[in-house]
């Protein structure tokens, strides 16, 4: 997987993506960030890369040119008039559909994303109009700027990777993967100021523990995020477990 980061601040990425996971996926060749200097698209002595916007008002506007020459160059295009972008280009922006679970995993199918880091007040709209092929937002706030935006993109689509985690199923069971909170872990000690492990773990019986962490994942999300049970795949003995939950006089 590779991805074609666009910014005006390349410095953000690096202390980032060179650690933990992403590190060591890029190391082992499975995944490829390429940051790339909006600046180093522009043409006068000042790198000029936002101005006043038309019709008056605060703030400033990032400029179309060194935008669409700085994405038409790294993907190798003549002008995105004469041809459609060859990969999605995302730009990162509040009014975007919303990143989740199952976003990343529709762009875990690509070889090749290039996403755009919005600034200031936005992009000229005609970036918008004639050059991006999607738009993407992290949620209903707004943040200086589109890079942590494209920080997590690559990592939630990075974990996503075959070969990127350690445990083969690992990205499966994660919360949202799987259409529900994630059920709770627990490690040594057995034993932590008198709070015991829960003994069907230790049990050995993995029968037992995979039926007690489904349980406790639809717990989780049923007192936590009632609304995800919505969509998620249940089977008759979730919907009956859930009933359960639905009639337990301790649930207000």
């Amino acid at each position: 997987m590779q991805f074609e980061v666009f910014t005006l601040l390349p410095e953000v990425f690096p202390p980032y993506l060179e650690s933990s996971i992403l590190k060591r996926a890029a190391q082992r060749g499975l995944v490829d960030v390429r940051v790339h200097n909006i600046r180093d698209y522009t043409h006068d002595k000042h790198h000029t890369t936002d101005d006043t916007p038309y019709g008056g008002g605060g703030g400033m506007v990032m400029k179309p040119e060194p935008v669409f020459e700085a994405v038409e160059s790294v993907l190798g295009l003549e002008t995105i008039q004469t041809q459609p972008p060859p990969v999605p280009v995302l730009l990162l922006t509040p009014q975007g559909r919303v990143f989740d679970q199952r976003v990343a995993e529709e762009l875990s199918r690509y070889e090749r994303i290039a996403l755009l880091c919005g600034r200031y007040e936005g992009v000229d709209e005609r970036v918008c109009e004639h050059l991006v092929t999607d738009e993407i937002s992290i949620g209903d706030y707004v943040l200086t700027g589109g890079e942590l935006p494209a920080l997590m993109i690559i990592d939630a689509v990075t974990r996503l990777i075959p070969g990127v985690l350690g445990d083969p199923t690992g990205a499966e069971d994660d919360s949202h993967s799987m259409g529900l909170l994630e059920y709770p872990h627990y490690t040594k000690p057995p034993e932590f100021r008198g709070w015991k492990v829960p003994d069907v773990l230790v049990s050995g019986d993995h029968g037992k523990i995979e039926k007690w962490r489904r349980e406790q994942a639809l717990t989780r999300t049923f007192h936590k995020r009632p609304d995800m049970l919505e969509k998620a795949e249940l089977s008759e003995a979730d919907k009956k477990f859930i009933e359960g939950l639905k009639s337990d006089s301790h649930f207000e």
